[in-house]
């Protein structure tokens, strides 16, 4: 296993994997937003309309739900894709106060740059890692988030 090129706090010993997740979600985010600039989006865009690629016509509160954000984010981050000319928003017609959001052209046009650019972070990422590895890891990710997300508390062990 690499040795860390960063310093640790002595505190975070209380917690060495959470603190590896804090570095690894730090610098994936980084590397992400990067190259989410370079496609003039902001982090958390590209989820919206890689959710709207699959299936465009969502309202606001299906792309919420989807992408697991609050309403002021995903609101705000529709806005700026809507005055980029990626989307537009449009009361529905069964109830004029629900938005439903729509692709334009240009939205569309981003499908493959944003599977490009997922195809690289997933090689940059997985760089160190056999296919094997990578796979465990996908598989650990997800039960961690499982059990975050869960609400589960973690067991007594002095009962």
């Amino acid at each position: 296993m690499p040795r860390p090129t960063h310093r640790t706090p002595s505190t975070a010993s209380e917690g060495p994997m959470s603190y590896a997740i804090f570095q690894l979600a730090r610098a994936h985010r980084a590397r992400a937003a990067a190259m989410l600039r370079e496609m003039d989006l902001h982090p958390g865009q590209e989820l919206l309309l890689m959710q709207l690629l699959d299936r465009d016509g969502q309202t606001q509160s299906e792309l919420l739900e989807s992408v697991g954000l609050d309403h002021s984010t995903v609101s705000k981050s529709l806005r700026r894709m809507q005055d980029a000319g990626l989307l537009v928003r449009e009361p529905a017609e069964h109830d004029r106060r629900v938005l439903v959001v729509h692709l334009t052209d240009k939205g569309r046009a981003l499908r493959e740059p944003i599977a490009a650019m997922w195809r690289a972070l997933e090689e940059t990422s997985a760089l160190n890692l056999s296919a094997q590895q990578a796979e465990r890891f996908v598989r650990t990710a997800y039960a961690i988030a499982d059990a975050i997300n869960s609400g589960a508390l973690p067991r007594d062990e002095s009962a």
